[in-house]
């Protein structure tokens, strides 16, 4: 058994490592990281604004999928003054598609925040003082831009701990292991390179361990507690397409909406219709996974909406699955 594993205590169960080892662990990922980082847009300056805008979309969502948004959002909103100064409903239709649309409001109402301060805040505090900002994201946040000793510990981080002690950690102990681990003299770069190592070589399926920098340091190579799933459902929902003269009709949903509140979207039908649909496609959200059916009608039978040219749908705050249909749609023609 690993020596990492022998080392584990009761209580906070600290890693039990001389200062040798640690040097030696934080100086292969630090090479390594030097060596593999992606290069990214928001890794290219240290610049608080950039580096939150990218902690709040990279939150339950991919790289890949963050990059084009990422980009587009900061042609939208440069600084954190032109957020502040942008309506809701600005930001939450550059955000459109992006999904947890929560993120987007709190983004808004923290830049409004920053902009009354006068300034980013540097301090853990500081940020953690601001909406939308929880520990992880202060930390990465203070860590980058500031040098604060502070481990950020994201999915992908948790990951590799796990797979490096061999058990289900508690949340605790996961933050005492990320604490120790941390390479106090550049804490920023460290945990980009934790994060990193989780996301292209200790990864959730196929990890890498041929790969890895500190396969020497982990007790299992790549094997992990085994946690359940959350159970997927399937739903089908049914949704009306009215169109005229390059004009859409949308409905609104209301302010205090459980999900996706004040976001624009096809009016729902209660149940698909027996004629076939224009349209059928697939969308899920977090555990859901919808069977969509789109059907057309001469003319909207609700009276909650209005007409919106089809050229000026994107500016408004549209749900991703109305976004995705009216892709499809034009698509087609």
């Amino acid at each position: 058994m690993s020596a990492f594993v022998t080392g584990l205590q009761s209580a906070g169960m600290p890693l039990g490592w001389d200062q040798k080892k640690l040097r030696g662990f934080r100086v292969a990922l630090a090479d390594w990281y030097a060596r593999n980082r992606r290069d990214l847009p928001w890794r290219r300056d240290a610049n608080p604004y950039r580096v939150w805008i990218s902690e709040i979309m990279l939150q339950q969502t991919r790289v890949a999928a963050v990059i084009p948004y990422y980009e587009r959002f900061l042609r939208r909103f440069p600084t954190v003054g032109h957020l502040a100064r942008a309506r809701e409903s600005s930001v939450l239709a550059a955000w459109s598609g992006l999904g947890y649309y929560r993120r987007a409001r709190m983004l808004h109402r923290a830049a409004l925040e920053i902009a009354r301060l006068g300034e980013f805040p540097r301090t853990l505090e500081g940020l953690r003082a601001l909406p939308g900002i929880g520990a992880y994201t202060a930390a990465a946040i203070a860590s980058i831009v500031c040098g604060v000793p502070a481990a950020a510990i994201d999915g992908n981080v948790e990951r590799v701990l796990r797979r490096m002690t061999g058990r289900a950690l508690a949340r605790n102990q996961v933050a005492t292991f990320a604490g120790e681990l941390l390479d106090t003299s550049q804490p920023g770069e460290h945990n980009q390179a934790m994060m990193e190592l989780g996301a292209i070589v200790c990864t959730p399926k196929t990890p890498q361990c041929s790969a890895c920098p500190v396969v020497g340091f982990c007790a299992t190579r790549g094997v992990e507690p085994i946690s359940e799933k959350p159970a997927r459902t399937r739903r089908q929902v049914a949704y009306a397409l009215s169109r005229r003269k390059g004009s859409v009709f949308l409905v609104q949903r209301s302010s205090d909406a459980t999900l996706m509140a004040g976001m624009w979207e096809l009016p729902a039908l209660a149940r698909s219709l027996r004629s076939a649909p224009l349209l059928t496609l697939r969308h899920s959200i977090t555990t859901t996974d919808y069977i969509v059916a789109v059907h057309e009608q001469a003319r909207s039978t609700s009276r909650n909406g209005r007409w919106v040219p089809l050229r000026d749908a994107g500016r408004l705050p549209l749900t991703g699955l109305t976004r995705k249909v009216l892709r499809r749609i034009d698509a087609l023609q």
